[in-house]
């Protein structure tokens, strides 16, 4: 497995770069280009997110629900302990920068995927990255759907979270295991029992999906707030010093990362992305489905993802592994890292109330995944064999419950690099469409 590891991270080298390009110059470019719209109407889209519209499909709370249940999780919580562990605290500043450029490009393509969507024969709408760009870009559009298509079924895997999850969970309720065999046994019985939790969800449809994710998700949220935000409150005196070690670190030229001060940005994109998963085209998929009628609209709800999901929830996260002084422990990598942070400052009883929000947030994402490549697989078969994905996607469970976290997370991040490529592409060339609607919308406002 070494060795699969290894090929893939050679692969991922040369596609960070254009990763930095494409989400941090793209996401600038189109700041610019919309002189900072969603940003400016933060407050419209949480009047939007509870408005209510009879027409056919799902309801944009639904549908940033879903989103928010595929994003806020394990990679906000396992997942930003992972980039600590490797950068330090500095790179929770280039998270930040992400995901402020990451709202933007949010804004612009789930605006698109309003715009430039079809209705099924029900009447139902049809929306996502591979719709906007075949209807937008008639040359070249095709060929970027399928690239994209091919690469999402890789990327929305369930690896990282069912791995992180039975990590989670083993480690908790066995944690004296040591032998190989043992280990094997525990987590591949826990890999099942997801696969039956999962499934029964799954299977029952986009409609169950949302339905499930929109009660779990807002709960979960706000309880993962009031604890991290108690731990903060507790440890107020520190945060000036904490906060100024993360500026600092994020400008250290000297870092001993591995590729030095860009290497360390690198990182902070890749877990930005990896979190908020903006400039992949995920959200897309679901904002596409929503009720909605003015694309705009859907946009300004999108943009709010990656603002609750990184700068709020992986701050929270990252501030009480700082706080803590856990990072400092080289043995401690992942979710390991963020339960031992909460232990040690909530009472002894932070890992405890950390792991069934963990179970709860792991479970209701690998909900939500299996929707993506079921749009994709029927892109790519014609609506013919779509359906299967949902077999391949639980059966990959198994296999992602008992991998090793470095293979998971070169796989997915490989993926999400692929994904992003033509979605970036295909926004920022259709990105004069998104500035129509907010010409459209300054006219009908004056």
């Amino acid at each position: 497995m070494d060795w699969l590891t290894h090929f893939i991270n050679q692969l991922i080298a040369p596609l960070e770069w254009v990763m930095l390009i494409l989400i941090i110059g793209g996401g600038l470019f189109l700041l610019f280009d919309s002189k900072g719209f969603s940003i400016k109407k933060i407050n419209k889209g949480f009047s939007l997110l509870l408005k209510k519209n009879s027409e056919k499909g799902i309801s944009r709370f639904e549908a940033l629900s879903a989103v928010l249940a595929s994003t806020v999780g394990l990679g906000n919580i396992s997942g930003v302990a992972i980039a600590i562990h490797m950068g330090g605290p500095g790179v929770l500043v280039w998270m930040w920068i992400t995901a402020l450029l990451g709202s933007i490009i949010k804004f612009y393509s789930c605006t698109l995927s309003v715009k430039l969507r079809r209705k099924e024969l029900n009447g139902e709408p049809l929306g996502g990255p591979m719709y906007y760009m075949t209807i937008g870009m008639p040359r070249s559009g095709k060929f970027l759907a399928n690239w994209f298509c091919v690469a999402a079924l890789f990327g929305v895997l369930p690896a990282f979270t069912a791995n992180q999850l039975t990590q989670t969970v083993v480690q908790v309720i066995y944690p004296s295991v040591n032998s190989a065999i043992d280990s094997f046994i525990y987590e591949g019985s826990f890999g099942l029992l997801l696969i039956l939790v999962s499934g029964w969800v799954i299977l029952g449809g986009l409609k169950k999906i949302v339905k499930t994710t929109s009660k779990l998700v807002p709960l979960m949220v706000i309880l993962y707030l009031l604890m991290g935000g108690w731990v903060i409150i507790d440890n107020i005196t520190q945060i000036p010093y904490v906060l100024q070690t993360i500026i600092f670190s994020a400008f250290d030229f000297k870092t001993i990362y591995v590729g030095g001060f860009w290497g360390l940005v690198l990182l902070g994109i890749r877990r930005a992305v990896f979190s908020n998963e903006s400039g992949i085209g995920n959200a897309p998929m679901y904002h596409g489905q929503s009720q909605t009628k003015e694309p705009i609209n859907e946009g300004l709800v999108a943009s709010l993802g990656p603002l609750l999901d990184t700068i709020l929830v992986c701050s929270i996260t990252g501030i009480v592994i700082i706080v803590s002084g856990s990072y400092l422990d080289t043995e401690l990598n992942g979710i390991l890292l963020t339960l031992e942070s909460f232990n040690r400052l909530f009472y002894g009883l932070g890992d405890t109330l950390l792991v069934l929000m963990v179970i709860v947030f792991g479970i209701t994402t690998l909900f939500t995944y299996s929707y993506y490549g079921v749009k994709c697989l029927d892109f790519l078969t014609k609506k013919k064999y779509g359906f299967i994905y949902n077999y391949v996607y639980l059966t990959s469970i198994f296999f992602s419950a008992i991998s090793s976290v470095n293979f998971v997370i070169s796989l997915i991040d490989l993926s999400f690099a692929l994904m992003a490529i033509p979605n970036m592409i295909s926004v920022i060339y259709l990105s004069k469409l998104v500035k129509q609607e907010i010409t459209k919308t300054d006219s009908l406002k004056a």
